[in-house]
This record gives C-alpha cells, structure tokens and sequence, in this order.
C-alpha cells in the first residue's frame, strides 16, 4: 500500500502530493499525520496524508517508507484534511477540490497602509447587554451545558419567532465559550446580514473578533485568517467558508438563519454547509447550534426525531412587542377594480399614513431590475440572451442584462427577429419599484438595496446604517432586506409581489416561498410600536401564503411534510440530482442516453427510482448545455453507491471526459 502525502499545506503544495510506502504493520487513515524522510538528504519533514492506493506505477524500490505515524492529539490540520476526504465522498468531487476548499489559500501579501480592520468602524460603539428572559435563558443553558461535556458533538435547533431574541442566546452562549479560552464560528448566509451582526458581536467581544466575506481583499481576508490561525481572535463571524476557519481550540459552531439557500456552495463540491458544520464539530469534540424563526424542513425533521434537540423562543424578546398584524390583498380584485398599479390601494393608504407620523417602511420584492423582460409585440418573441435560455432583464439605464452570464446589451429599437419596431418591457423589478414610489410619494426619502446597488465593497453597510439611523423614510430590496435584520422605527413591511417563486420547478417552492414571506413580515413592529405587514399576491389562498400570514411554522411543516412523503421527496428519501453538461449538444444527449439506459438496471436493482435524462430548466448557459438525472431511495448509502456507478457509465461512454458531472445531494 502507498499514500499521498503532502509537506506543507500551503496552496501551492495542494498540487504537489509525494508518494510513499506504507511499512507492513502501519495503520494508516487519509489525514493522519506522519514524518517522512524527504529529499536527497532524506531530512525528517512532517506531512499529511491526503489519499492512499494499492498500486503505483514507477520503481518500487525507490519509494522510500513512512517513518511513523504521529500519535499527538488531532491538529486543526488534521481535522480539515479529514473534513476534505469526508467531502470527496460524500460530494463525489475529488480530493484536490475539497483540499482546496478547506484550505484556505496563505499568500504572503504586502502590508497596506490604507487597508482598514473591517471591525474598525465598531470599536467606540457602546454593548447592549440585555438579561434574558426566562425562555432565552433555558435555551442558552441547554447549550452551554452541551459544551461543557468535551467531547462528545451534540445539535441544537434554535426555533425563535421573528423578533424572539435569537442572536442575544448566541451571544450568552459565545461569552462562555470565549471565557474559557475557547473559540467560536459564527456562520451567517448573507454578506447583508453580516453588518448588523458584526456591529453587535464585536462590541460585545472587543478585539476578540475577526470577520470574512467573499468582498474583502485577498490582503483582508488573509489578515483576518492570520488572526485566527495565531489565536488572535476567539469569534471568526462570515458565509459558508468560515466554517473552515483554523481554530485550534474550537468550542462551537454557530449556524445563524439555517435554512438558507445560501448555505448551499454552488460550485463542486456542491456542499450543503449544514452537514459540513455538524462533521467539523464531531471531529473538533464541540457542538453545532442552529439557529431560524423558519428552519429547514430536513433539520426539523432531524429535530423531531431527536437527533437534534429543538430549543424553542415562543414571544418577542422585547416587553410589549407582538408580531405585526398581517392582511392579504387579492391583486386580482386590485385589477378587477380598476387599479393597475404596482401598490393596491391599502399599502398605498398606509404608506402615507406612516410617512406622515414619520414611521419607516420597508418594501419588498424579489426581483431586480426594472423590468421582467421586453417583448415584440408584433411576433411575441421575447428578448434573449444569445448565450443562455433566458430572457435579458431590462434595467433603467436602457440595458439588457443576462443575470446568469452577465452578458449586457443596449435596448435595441427594432426586433431583432422581424424588424419590428414594437419593443414593449413586461412586468417590473426593485429599480421600477423605486421609480415608482419615488413619483407617488416626491418628499419620501428611498433607499434600494439589491444585487445592483450593493456592488461596491462597503455598499451593504453604507446602506443599512444610513437605514438605521433614520436617514431614509423607505428602504426598498430585493430578498436581503427581509433577513434577520432589527430596525425598530420599521412599522410596515410590503410584500409586493408574494407569489413570484410559488411558480418554480423546484420542489422547495412553497418552503422557500413560506420561509421569505414569514422572514419579511417578521421586520415589522419590533419595537415598542405595533407592525402591519400587506402581502399583495395572485394566490392569496395557497397554504404557504396564508399561513406565513399567522407565522405558524408547525402548521406549515404539517402540510408540507405531507405532501412530501406523498411525493418521495426528501426530508422522507434521498434525492441525488447529477448534471451532465457539455458544449457539444449532441455528444451530450448521445451519452446521457447511453448511460441511463444500464443505469436503470441498476436503479432497478436497489429499488431506487431513476429520472431523466431531462434538460435543465434552463438548458444552456453561457453556451453550454445542460441535462439531468434524479435518483430517489429512502438510504444515503445506496444513493452514494448508485451515484458512482452512473458515474462509471458515463465515463465508459465518455473515456476523453468531454461531459462535465456535478452532483447535488439532497
């Protein structure tokens, strides 16, 4: 037997594994620290082993052995390379993408004299330190006394209503982690949410805090890793990739607003940071709290089974605050009475009412923009990306946008398909929406937050603090305004078109349509004064509407789960989804066929359901076709084996490995 072994890990040494013999005897596993003689003076260096294998092809006898296996108590090292071999095959990637993805890249970067802490902005803000109630108080000892028992890796699910106080049981929880020498990842969906976070976090803890986003600089970011690794920092707060941070004294893990799509890496491995959270903490000895007003379906069912301890946060945390009072406007009755505007006439009614007593409002709508799309009206061809099956969004500027390649185009004045000079935009967006209100309300002050205006480093904070202080009557985003954020002047809350997702071929549809609808309504009346929330929608009698209007989770996670196991899907079986794509259209449908059709022999074997090939919803982008494969069966051990041999049949079909496979396992 020979293993792969790395030196030093360092993301130039990734691509460089050294292979060695396995002396007779040894018990080796892929993580496992050892010393190794290495180079012509067969100098004692220590390594990682990062893979292993029966056979090697070049001399034997000029493979040297492996020295010895080091016995010392796992490293944070250790625990990663571990992580990234329990990834590859849970995943289906290779060793080298996960080593890649769990080690994070150290690259020497020059000093910057202008490069600010991104905490820096914090550090004369005075700490809010509120008493918990008695329901924030049971739910914190539950976790800590879970720490306290080293060793073993207990989960929590935190279920708190909107408002209930979610972040203040963090923080109690992390004081006594840190308190006792310990270390804290804080993990948060969003790069928006991120702000309101860290101001209260590292007030808390002052100079104890480190942070990473995806906008942060190379030097940033390898600043604030430095200062993890050294144990500089005792809370690493940031999106998914933080979970990989290189604590060596790690006491928990934080997953705040759980059921984020957010979480899941949409690149290979397509990892579900759920699952690599709770593997982190087995291996570190520590526990995971999960944290949501709307968790996800798959850890409330794990919750209810009792493989996670639910915590539950019942009432607002602030005395007095109830949840907003919701109503639901039928925008066909809007129409049927003559108003085609993008406010019915209630939200109209109240949005003046509230400019005048000089309350805030915040409107939402998940879709920027500011328009759907343009059309001929002539021969009803819709303009489209010519590298992808998608419609081009118009926005004010008078460009087109792709918004899955980014291709960009000015609104052209004839029809590129008959020549016609009947362009007209269809529906509208954040940037319409904020066209709009600015005209009907001229004295309103309005903010809009979406993916548009919050391109620029900085964009997000500049805009929710300017929020925060009462410089703006009306903020205006897409769906990361409506996440987990507390602004107590914030009275109403609109829901401008509620129904948009409800619609998409994704089974998860009405969840996440459930999840939003109930997160947004949620922002509404946290303060000391009552909240009203208006949903407007088409679909005003679809259970995922009506229920996110009482914000009653129990009775949503009833009917959907229902309707899950009626249907096969997962939280009640396993779905693995495989994508092939290639740029040649008929390579690739020649070989989806050819594989499938073994492959349902297979299936058939482990009484597993196999569906497809189908064409992606949409079919090619950025000029590369895409098809898929679902298979269904109840056991993740079938589902894994079934996925590496339609893998083995594809390649037999394909040995130059033209056809790109991702896997999603759900």
């Amino acid at each position: 037997m020979y293993a792969e072994i790395i030196i030093d890990i360092t993301n130039e040494a990734l691509d460089r594994a050294y292979t060695y013999h396995i002396p007779e005897g040894m018990d080796l596993h892929v993580g496992d620290r050892v010393t190794i003689p290495f180079g012509a003076s067969n100098a004692e260096k220590t390594g990682y082993v990062v893979g292993l294998r029966e056979t090697f092809d070049y001399d034997p006898s000029k493979v040297k052995d492996i020295a010895a296996v080091i016995p010392d108590a796992i490293s944070v090292q250790e625990q990663l390379i571990h992580l990234a071999a329990w990834m590859s095959t849970e995943y289906g990637t290779t060793m080298n993408q996960c080593l890649k993805t769990v080690l994070p890249v150290r690259r020497t970067v020059r000093k910057n004299a202008r490069r600010i802490d991104p905490i820096r902005m914090y550090q004369n803000e005075q700490d809010e330190y509120h008493d918990l109630n008695p329901a924030q108080a049971r739910a914190a000892e539950a976790v800590i006394t879970g720490y306290h028992n080293r060793g073993s890796s207990p989960r929590y699910l935190l279920h708190g209503i909107t408002g209930s106080g979610k972040t203040e049981v963090y923080l109690h929880i992390m004081d006594e982690v840190i308190r006792r020498g310990d270390q804290v990842i804080l993990l948060i969906p969003e790069i928006s949410l991120t702000y309101q976070t860290v101001r209260r976090v590292s007030t808390r803890f002052q100079g104890r805090v480190a942070i990473l986003n995806s906008r942060m600089s190379i030097g940033e970011r390898f600043e604030q890793y430095t200062k993890c690794e050294r144990g500089e920092v005792n809370v690493l707060i940031g999106p998914r990739s933080a979970v990989f941070a290189p604590f060596e004294r790690l006491g928990l893990i934080i997953m705040d607003e759980e059921h984020e799509s957010a979480y899941k890496s949409e690149t290979a491995p397509r990892y579900e940071t759920r699952d690599v959270a709770y593997e982190r903490a087995r291996l570190a000895g520590c526990p995971v709290l999960y944290g949501s007003a709307t968790p996800s379906l798959t850890i409330y069912s794990a919750a209810l089974r009792g493989e996670v301890q639910l915590l539950e946060l019942l009432e607002r945390a602030h005395v007095g605050a109830q949840l907003a009072e919701t109503e639901i406007i039928d925008l066909r009755e809007e129409l049927a009475k003559g108003n085609r505007s993008i406010l019915s006439e209630r939200l109209y009614t109240l949005m003046q009412e509230k400019l005048g007593k000089k309350e805030q409002i915040m409107l939402f709508m998940n879709r920027r923009g500011y328009s759907n799309f343009v059309s001929c009206r002539s021969c009803g061809e819709a303009l489209k990306c010519p590298h992808c099956d998608i419609t081009l969004t118009l926005h004010r500027d008078g460009s087109l946008r792709c918004h899955y390649c980014g291709y960009q185009t000015r609104l052209m004045k004839l029809c590129p398909s008959c020549g016609s000079p009947y362009l007209a935009p269809f529906g509208f967006g954040t940037e319409k929406l904020e066209s709009y209100v600015k005209k009907v309300f001229p004295t309103a002050s309005v903010l809009r937050m979406d993916a548009d205006t919050t391109k620029r480093k900085g964009d997000h904070e500049r805009i929710l603090e300017k929020f925060r202080k009462h410089q703006a009557d009306i903020l205006i985003g897409t769906q990361m305004i409506v996440k987990g954020h507390d602004f107590p002047d914030v009275t109403l809350v609109g829901l401008i078109a509620a129904d948009l997702n409800l619609s998409a071929p994704d089974f998860k549809a009405s969840e996440r349509t459930f999840q939003l609808l109930t997160q947004a309504a949620g922002r509404a009346g946290r303060g000391a004064q009552a909240g009203t929330v208006i949903i407007q929608t088409y679909q005003p009698d679809h259970y995922a509407i009506v229920l996110s209007k009482r914000q009653d989770y129990k009775a949503f996670y009833e009917k959907e789960f229902r309707f899950r196991k009626l249907m096969g899907y997962p939280p009640t079986e396993r779905l693995m989804t495989i994508q092939l794509a290639s740029k040649d259209e008929d390579f690739l449908s020649m070989v989806s066929a050819a594989a499938a059709e073994g492959f349902q022999l297979d299936c058939s074997a482990e009484g597993a359901e196999l569906i497809g090939p189908l064409e992606a919803s949409v079919y090619r982008i950025n000029d590369v076709y895409r098809k898929i494969v679902y298979i269904k069966h109840p056991s993740h051990d079938i589902i894994i084996r079934l996925r590496d041999r339609f893998t083995e049949r594809v390649r037999q079909h394909d040995r130059r490995g033209l056809v790109l496979l991702n896997y999603d396992l759900q």
